[in-house]
């Protein structure tokens, strides 16, 4: 499988990133053992890079799986702290729970923050570079779905490296439009930035263009891979014989990648408390006869607000 370097930070990535969070508790919730086989048949199958998070819930099946193969991987991770004192916690939960000296990329996870990120979470920045000075880290960078933050990324020297949400529809990217992104991105990879993209089939809303959304994301200049959440073997085996070239046209999508899932809010259960809406990173969620209601056309289905509702009212149906 072709391998990128990730900018100038010299850490060599497969093209397919193993993204971990459609398996996880937010999303579809396999068991750790089924998250386990899943991250191992990827990383056997000649992926060397995985993408989670603090709030994904998935170290417990990365460490399992690292026991199970003979080479680590490149692990990136992120955090949505804002205090110095909250980003340590997470940095050290993240080396603990997967039992590693350290962390390839870590993650400002600031998906609908705005441009003033820097400044609500300077805090948070300051641990990350001081682990990096540590060794604790390697790369220290950002996730966003915003082209504003993307652009502001592309010129912080500490910044290593960009996690942009990019899709041939736009789904999902706040304050500007896909082209927009696109020139974000430019400016993030012309400044040496490492980029790798999120969401390039719009949280599973453009499986069925699987092709043409692959083309789009793909003819994107300079990024280093691209992450996709894999929920069976016969996804993991599909998208491995894809990005080793086979003979698209002679590739089937499994059925299980168009199945559709969906949020949905039991008003029975939502008290509107409004965490749900401060937490989606598409602000897709408006209020609606006193209830939380999920535009389902502007749905990324990250499951986020899943993990915000402390009234258990979102569910995936």
């Amino acid at each position: 499988m072709k391998k990128n370097i990730l900018g100038r930070t010299g850490i060599e990535v497969t093209e397919l990133c193993f993204g971990a969070l459609p398996m996880g508790p937010l999303q579809k919730n396999l068991s750790v053992d089924e998250c386990t086989d899943l991250i191992v048949a990827a990383l056997e199958g000649g992926v060397n890079f995985i993408d989670t998070a603090q709030l994904y819930r998935t170290y417990e099946p990365i460490r399992k799986a690292l026991k199970k193969v003979k080479s680590r991987p490149v692990i990136a991770t992120k955090s949505t702290a804002e205090s110095y004192e909250d980003m340590q916690k997470a940095v050290d939960e993240a080396l603990e729970a997967m039992e590693i000296d350290y962390i390839d990329i870590f993650h400002l996870h600031a998906a609908r923050v705005d441009v003033d990120v820097f400044e609500k979470r300077k805090g948070a920045f300051e641990c990350l570079l001081d682990n990096k000075k540590k060794g604790k880290i390697k790369a220290v960078g950002i996730s966003t779905h915003s082209v504003p933050v993307t652009k502001l990324a592309s010129e912080v020297e500490e910044i290593d490296v960009v996690f942009p949400i990019i899709n041939m529809t736009g789904m999902g990217i706040l304050r500007g439009t896909v082209d927009e992104m696109r020139e974000a991105i430019t400016a993030c990879v012309n400044n040496q930035k490492g980029v790798y993209l999120m969401k390039v089939l719009a949280g599973g809303n453009l499986v069925n263009d699987y092709y043409k959304a692959m083309v789009y994301a793909r003819a994107i200049p300079g990024y280093a891979s691209i992450a996709l959440g894999m929920l069976n073997k016969e996804e993991v085996d599909f998208n491995l014989r894809y990005f080793n070239a086979e003979d698209a046209s002679r590739l089937s999508l499994p059925k299980t990648e168009t199945t559709k899932k969906e949020f949905s809010v039991f008003e029975a259960v939502c008290i509107n408390c409004g965490k749900c809406l401060k937490t989606c990173p598409n602000e897709t969620i408006i209020v609606k006869n006193d209830k939380a209601f999920i535009q389902q056309d502007k749905c990324l289905q990250c499951g986020y607000c899943v993990s915000a509702c402390p009234q258990f009212a979102i569910r995936m149906i």
